[in-house]
């Protein structure tokens, strides 16, 4: 299917006619791709409005970026379902995690001016705290750019955020644990493995600070946001009053409202940054074209270090595709989830927004259809492989799983279909298998893995490491 898209693209521009905007959006509305396929199967499309509904998210925003320009930018649903405020493409989102890659863009321009080192020792560069020197500090020393690409060794992987009007600790109070996190230690030698750290942005967002003795937000402001025309964007934690007005409210995987219609993030670097796909796709492009020596932050020499990968395909805040083609980043905030991505030689890519716990898979399902109706080559989605197991082998994976927590898991088969019953959902889920180990759910993909010791099963592991022993 994505082979004769491309080809129909390529044929329409020899002859010298585009697709009209308006054409492609409807197309993609009315035809949003699953977040994977099974082979042998038909593949089964539904309207945003539909996906919408399914995953209970209010509302969707997406940017759409062709040729180096934003081509198109919309919005979908709610921004608050409750108040009937409809989302536009000014509605600001909480970006979560795409905090990380702009804020890395500010750390990197002050590398550029003279400011940081970054490979210097980040303790000779902060000046209110000090990561505290361990065993594993001894040889090696954190950097600004193992902190950008998540090979410092520091802990804590992300923020659950702070309700509206809780007491919220200072920058130095989170590294210190005085909030609802640990403190930000280093728990493995610096440059040895990759490990996600948010802990390691808040570091950063710190000796940002120290080194201009400027509030974060108005230092990101000044070198990254005000440069590029990213107009409704800010890092200011709690939000203003005069933005409330334009903020999206949160909602949980099942649509309810966030209490106090969002979280407050004070870790601004890691996850703080309100915006809209429209000033991130602003964002995209100024990466493409620094890339290519055209800039207004970055130099191309640095812009070509910050989207070379290093561990785990992450560069210096992006994270690079596998394939060396794209660099973006996802984000995951209470209520809010969010993805983007660009190529890095074209000037291509694509922003989605929501305001749901369960909106990973929507961007993903619309970043798919966006990817298939503008011929982007290795984006699609994955196929899965049903295998071909006998009998014994579904009847060794039945049974009843207790949870670490001590709730129940079972597995049964019923009309030669494997279904996982769990009490958070209504109803149970068939399970499809990849091997005589592996499985995952037909309604998501969700991946379950099963041990076998001696002939017997013993234990499942689903998506996160969720464990379950099996006990009957």
């Amino acid at each position: 299917m994505r082979r004769s898209i491309v080809a129909a693209v390529a044929i329409l521009t020899a002859c010298g006619t585009e697709v009209p905007v308006e054409e492609r959006i409807a197309r993609i509305e009315g035809a949003l791709l699953p977040t994977f396929v099974i082979r042998g199967e038909p593949v089964v499309r539904a309207s945003i409005a539909q996906r919408m509904e399914h995953y209970h998210a209010p509302g969707v925003s997406v940017a759409l970026i062709s040729g180096g320009e934003i081509q198109w930018a919309k919005g979908y649903g709610y921004a608050d379902r409750e108040r009937d405020r409809p989302v536009t493409t000014e509605t600001i989102f909480q970006a979560a995690s795409i905090s990380k890659p702009v804020a890395a863009m500010a750390a990197l321009k002050m590398v550029e001016d003279g400011l940081l080192g970054l490979d210097r020792n980040v303790n000779e560069q902060l000046t209110s705290w000090q990561i505290p020197d361990n065993e594993f500090t001894t040889e090696h020393k954190v950097t600004l750019r193992s902190l950008l690409n998540h090979s410092a060794g520091t802990t804590v992987w992300g923020f659950p955020g702070y309700e509206r009007g809780d007491a919220v600790p200072s920058t130095v109070g989170v590294l210190e644990g005085e909030g609802n996190t640990d403190a930000i230690l280093v728990w493995k030698e610096p440059g040895e493995s990759w490990r996600y750290s948010g802990g390691g942005y808040t570091v950063m967002q710190l000796m940002m600070s120290d080194i201009a003795d400027k509030p974060f937000p108005e230092l990101l402001s000044e070198l990254v946001l005000d440069p590029l025309g990213m107009t409704s964007s800010t890092y200011e934690q709690p939000l203003p009053e005069h933005r409330l007005a334009d903020a999206a409210s949160a909602y949980d995987n099942q649509g309810n409202k966030i209490a106090g219609d969002w979280h407050v993030y004070p870790e601004s670097a890691a996850a703080g940054l309100w915006t809209t796909p429209t000033d991130v796709a602003k964002f995209a492009i100024e990466i493409q074209q620094a890339y290519h020596g055209n800039g207004h932050v970055l130099s191309q020499e640095m812009t070509q270090q910050m989207l070379t990968p290093g561990m785990n395909d992450h560069g210096l805040g992006p994270a690079i595709s596998g394939d060396g083609l794209r660099f973006g980043h996802g984000g995951a905030n209470a209520g809010f989830r969010s993805q983007f991505t660009a190529f890095i030689q074209d000037g291509e890519g694509a922003v989605v927004m929501t305001n749901s716990d369960a909106g990973s898979p929507l961007a993903n399902e619309i970043l798919y259809t966006i990817a298939a109706e503008y011929g982007w080559l290795g984006f699609a989605p994955p196929e899965r492989v049903v295998a071909t197991l006998e009998p014994r082998q579904y009847d060794a994976l039945t049974g009843d799983y207790e949870l670490e927590s001590g709730d129940q898991v079972q597995i049964t088969l019923i009309n030669d279909q494997l279904l996982v019953h769990a009490g958070v959902w209504e109803g149970p889920r068939e399970l499809l298998p990849e091997s005589e180990t592996d499985f995952f759910l037909r309604l998501d993909g969700t991946p379950f893995h099963f041990t076998w010791v001696e002939g017997e099963v013993t234990e499942l592991v689903a998506a996160g490491g969720l464990r379950a022993r099996k006990v009957r």
